[in-house]
């Protein structure tokens, strides 16, 4: 590994991404065109320009800002080099040495999006659309925006290179909002504030270091050889290493992502003030709970509020007190309620939201067991499989469309719990129950060690990705479609995402 650097925290001041606007724009359409292009950006301030690739230039690339069925036209076009600056694996699936090496293709986190538009791993393309990928359908996407009012996020999604592309910057946010949302008189405008986390290490000239291979000396290994999760040493977000954000002494609305290759973070205010949270990955809870910290795995989001009121001329930092953070991840950003009020608040905190479909597990017309297993490949290294099968294995789950299913996914490999992730559906989390791991497997066979619990409080809304720890049956209960065609499923772990841990499904 290089050497750490040491870079001053809380010195450079929190940017908000730029909102991007449409070419076009008619009563109920947008039109929208969006680049990724290789430039360089400062993260902090000790750093000289960091190399990365981005939307439109910038990391976090452009925020999108549109309304609840609005149906948004995006062409997505690349102009990326033609070779990586990062370390690439030519011996993943869909990555090999014949395949461009700078391609990309983009997914829409956790939106409801026709097949065609969902940036399926294989719909690639290179800079302008030169080569496609073998499942390569249109230049411009359709997003109908039929969701509730939430977060959701762009990032890359390309086959054998998804963990790069987004470690070199390629992420961004993308906002519904709906009359409901309008109606709650929230904090907004520049008191609601989104913040993309990410981890990052850094090389002594300010570029980034991705390993390009694992710890192990093994003379076996391909070079460069893909590494397990990568947790880097240093956080940034919002593109700036450490932030410090200046408020007033008033209720702020944080729109809170965990963008990391595989980090987990676990945060909390250090002066132990609560955060009010409004929703989760796929909008509104029904009603407002009060927690102290919360967990966020790769891809999941938050929506809370944290009130500054009562603390005018302190400075507070939110906290990573996950147990595996190290000293240089402990810290995320810092809160200077140094800005005299500007004007009364007058945003409220509603104790109900919104109320949404729950689904009851009578109604599911099958139950599915997939177990996340872990063999090994055949230079040594881990291979992670959804339920034993390859990305190229038939495939397996074929779904009526509008029809509920309950997946209950049983995890035993022996580490962080995996985030998983399901394409088009938002999903309830019914339970976690823990299991008798080798009896199941020995025999194949689920003994319970133990009552199931229900989710975490944080949790209770409704989900496009959820943390699937080892021991546990985890259960959950979605409704497939609206449309129809092929999607995916996959650990949001994007070391394990590009070597195998993704499968397709089909709706008809």
């Amino acid at each position: 590994m290089p050497e750490k650097i040491k870079l001053q925290k809380f010195v450079d001041e929190l940017p908000i991404p730029n909102t991007l606007s449409p070419r076009k724009r008619s009563s109920n359409s947008s039109y929208y065109e969006v680049t990724m292009k290789e430039f360089s950006q400062k993260l902090h301030r000790d750093l000289g320009p960091t190399r990365l690739w981005g939307y439109d230039g910038t990391f976090p690339g452009p925020t999108f800002e549109v309304m609840k069925n609005e149906t948004v036209f995006v062409k997505w076009m690349n102009d990326l080099p033609n070779k990586h600056f990062l370390p690439v694996d030519t011996t993943i699936h869909g990555s090999e040495i014949t395949v461009p090496e700078g391609r990309s293709v983009v997914h829409l986190h956790g939106g409801r999006t026709p097949a065609h538009s969902d940036g399926y791993p294989e719909a690639w393309f290179t800079r302008n659309f030169e080569q496609t990928g073998p499942l390569f359908e249109r230049e411009v996407y359709t997003y109908p925006n039929i969701e509730r009012a939430t977060m959701l996020w762009y990032h890359d999604h390309t086959v054998g290179i998804t963990r790069l592309n987004v470690y070199a910057g390629l992420a961004g946010f993308y906002f519904i909002r709906d009359q409901n949302e309008q109606s709650l008189n929230l904090p907004k405008g520049k008191y609601e504030i989104p913040l993309l986390i990410v981890d990052r290490s850094f090389n002594p000239d300010g570029s980034l270091n991705y390993p390009s291979k694992p710890d192990q000396n093994d003379a076996n290994l391909p070079h460069p050889s893909l590494v397990p999760p990568f947790d880097a040493d240093t956080i940034l977000i919002n593109g700036k290493v450490y932030p410090f954000l200046e408020v007033e002494p008033r209720k702020y609305r944080f729109r809170i992502l965990n963008a990391s290759n595989s980090r987990i973070l676990t945060l909390k205010m250090e002066s132990n003030q609560p955060f009010y949270q409004l929703g989760t990955d796929s909008g509104f809870l029904e009603t407002t709970i009060r927690i102290n910290e919360f967990v966020l795995l790769s891809a999941e989001r938050i929506d809370v509020i944290i009130d500054f009121s009562q603390y005018y001329g302190q400075t507070i930092i939110l906290k990573n007190v996950t147990k595996s953070a190290s000293p240089e991840t402990i810290d995320i950003m810092q809160f200077r309620i140094s800005v005299p009020l500007k004007s009364i608040d007058t945003s409220s905190l509603p104790f109900y939201l919104e109320a949404f479909e729950r689904l009851p597990k009578s109604m599911a017309k099958r139950t599915r067991y997939l177990t996340l297993v872990r063999v090994k490949d055949q230079y040594g290294r881990s291979l992670n499989l959804l339920d034993g099968k390859m990305w190229m294995d038939r495939i397996s789950e074929r779904i009526e469309v509008n029809t509920i299913e309950i997946w209950r996914i049983i995890n035993i490999i022996d580490d962080d719990p995996h985030p998983i992730h399901i394409h088009l559906v938002d999903f309830q989390i019914l339970d976690r129950q823990p299991f008798d791991v080798s009896h199941f497997q020995k025999t194949g066979k689920l003994i319970y060690t133990g009552p199931p619990t229900p989710p975490n409080p944080y949790e209770m809304g409704l989900k496009d990705t959820v943390a699937t720890p080892f021991g546990y049956v985890t259960t959950i209960i979605a409704r497939f479609g609206p449309f129809t065609g092929r999607y995916v499923w996959h650990c949001h772990m994007l070391e394990h995402e590009d070597y195998e841990m993704m499968r397709p499904f089909d709706i008809f």
